[in-house]
């Protein structure tokens, strides 16, 4: 199964117009991405349904690891059509994963730079931020994977960059989780939403 090396920094909106700008100069600009992402948080692993809008495009993910224990993630893709959406959601839910599901939109613009592809993006939860990519072939070496964590690290800091840590990454998104799980056990009809 391929392995995505995946690293992450979170900025200011200033920090990121900076970064937008240096890519459009620098790097290869590979477009809008925007997507609306339903995502389960599960023990082990993170399981998505993806409605891309601005492909047009959908698909099923399953990532064999959870953000903040690692930068190496087994990852399955299935594609879908875009009309399947709302059925996939339904399906995952209906097996039990409601409760870990979360909803989020989010406006992304991907680059390509010396070879890490870097996606832009800004999310509710998130703000501004960026994705840090490698993607390797099926059961990398574990000297492929930290050739690609060196290249992503060398990217970043060529940028400005600063990546988060493996703490900060479980630090926040333990935040997120807790909140999203106090948010869900409101009564209807609360005033607080993340919509």
């Amino acid at each position: 199964m391929p392995v995505e090396i995946e690293m992450r920094a979170r900025f200011t909106r200033e920090d990121h117009d900076q970064l937008i700008s240096r890519l459009e100069r620098d790097g290869e600009d590979l477009g809008c991405d925007d997507k609306r992402i339903y995502f389960y948080v599960l023990p082990e692993q993170l399981l998505k349904v993806t409605d891309n809008i601005a492909t047009g495009s959908a698909k099923i993910t399953l990532k064999g690891n959870k953000i903040g224990q690692g930068a190496a993630f087994p990852e399955t893709e299935i594609a879908i059509a875009q009309d399947d959406v709302a059925a996939a959601v339904r399906i995952f839910n209906a097996l039990g994963f409601e409760s870990t599901m979360h909803r989020a939109y989010n406006q992304r613009r991907n680059f390509r730079f010396r070879g890490v592809e870097i996606a832009v993006k800004w999310s509710e939860a998130w703000g501004h931020h960026a994705e840090f990519e490698v993607l390797l072939g099926d059961d990398p070496s574990p000297a492929a994977k930290s050739e690609a964590g060196d290249r992503i690290a060398a990217v970043a800091d060529e940028l400005g960059v600063t990546l988060m840590t493996e703490a900060q990454l479980a630090e926040f998104t333990a935040a997120f989780e807790a909140s999203e799980r106090a948010r869900q056990e409101q009564p209807a009809g609360s005033a607080h939403s993340t919509a």
